[in-house]
């Protein structure tokens, strides 16, 4: 699949990042459609045990995406009406929804203008009585420093959905940080699969239990409800592709952290002109699922660069606090005015494995012409 299929210069290109491995995907499927155990099979299983072994931790519970990963989380501590959930406002709406659907309500809280991670600080400041967790959100591919919150008494949920493979400072791995964490598999991750699927990891051998439970249901045996649950399963095809995959995420993160090296030097002409800047970067290993600069006139630089066959990206074009589905939590415009500001600035740029050094510094180039 390629985004932008019309552009020079695409935003991204799956194609490119999983051919190398098209023979090793073809003979899972093979296998799977050969053993016909479609739903919870040993790929599953497996699967679990080398996701779990990879990020550091005691178990990893496979889930039918990203947001159900982060519901059957919430579902697993027992979030509900009543209480309040600390969520970053620029994020993907999975965040703050997962909150909203189980009656809870999400609090949100303003970012860091240089990261763009969630204000930690500020999140401790708007706890309220009822405040029971805080979903941290590991944005475009870097680790949230959660030090502060370690010392509380809030259940840490990371939200890992784009940082597969990113460390903190200490060098511990997103996924190994929180109680818990949830991953996305959807496509463009940096661990993508072939459709939706996600996990949820922790050390806590009780709450690993209360996921599994919960994903079927709340089913134990068989027909024998002990909670309300849901269909939160994830499929054996794409856990059988993914157990192939995962062996290529940090080669795959290494490649795109060469592309932004490139990226940065190439702009590094913009530099203190205050047209251009790099998303700043928290201590530790950044996996780059998007590479996001600030922009002035964002929005005539992507028509520029489209008119010359370049694709670029908007994570998030809107905050979380002034949607629509929100408006009755009364925290609209003006409550998180370093995400309002970011919302209208930040810009994605092409960066996936594949991508060649001839079309970065065409990237490159075109955007120092449209500035100069």
């Amino acid at each position: 699949m390629r985004y932008d299929a019309d552009m020079a210069v695409p935003f991204l290109d799956l194609s490119r990042v999983n051919s190398p491995q098209w023979a090793d995907y073809r003979a899972a499927f093979d296998r799977v459609m050969t053993e016909s155990q479609f739903i919870m099979g040993t790929d599953v299983e497996a699967f679990e045990r080398e996701f779990a072994a990879w990020v550091g931790v005691t178990h990893a519970v496979g889930m039918s995406s990203g947001t159900d990963a982060l519901l059957a989380t919430l579902m697993a501590y027992g979030i509900g009406p009543g209480d309040d959930v600390l969520v970053p406002t620029l994020t993907f709406f999975a965040t703050a929804g997962t909150v909203a659907r189980l009656g809870a309500r999400p609090i949100f809280v303003d970012v860091d203008p240089s990261t763009m991670l969630i204000d930690i600080d500020q999140a401790l400041e708007r706890r309220t009585a009822n405040t029971r967790a805080i979903i941290s959100v590991h944005l475009f591919g870097q680790c949230v420093p959660l030090d502060p919150l370690q010392d509380t008494t809030l259940f840490i949920i990371e939200d890992a959905a784009q940082a597969h493979g990113a460390t903190n400072s200490h060098g511990v791995m997103v996924g190994a940080q929180g109680h818990a964490a949830c991953f996305s598999f959807f496509p463009t991750k940096p661990l993508g699969g072939f459709g939706d699927g996600g996990m949820v990891t922790t050390n806590d051998d009780d709450f690993a239990d209360r996921l599994r439970l919960m994903r079927v249901h709340g089913a134990r045996p068989k027909f024998h409800h002990l909670h309300v649950g849901g269909n939160f399963r994830l499929d054996t095809l794409q856990a059988a592709l993914l157990r192939h995959k995962l062996p290529t995420v940090d080669a795959q993160a290494d490649a795109r952290r060469a592309i932004a090296a490139r990226y940065r030097d190439a702009l590094s002409v913009l530099e203190g002109r205050g047209t251009w800047r790099w998303v700043g970067r928290t201590p530790g290993r950044h996996v780059f699922h998007q590479l996001c600069g600030l922009a002035s006139a964002r929005d005539e630089l992507r028509a520029y660069l489209k008119t010359l066959g370049i694709g670029t990206g908007v994570y998030y074009p809107e905050p979380l606090h002034t949607q629509p589905c929100f408006e009755s939590l009364e925290q609209g415009l003006g409550h998180c005015p370093n995400a309002e500001k970011a919302c209208n600035e930040l810009v994605a740029l092409p960066c996936f494995a594949g991508l060649t050094d001839s079309e970065i510094d065409e990237v490159a180039n075109a955007i120092i012409s449209f500035y100069l």
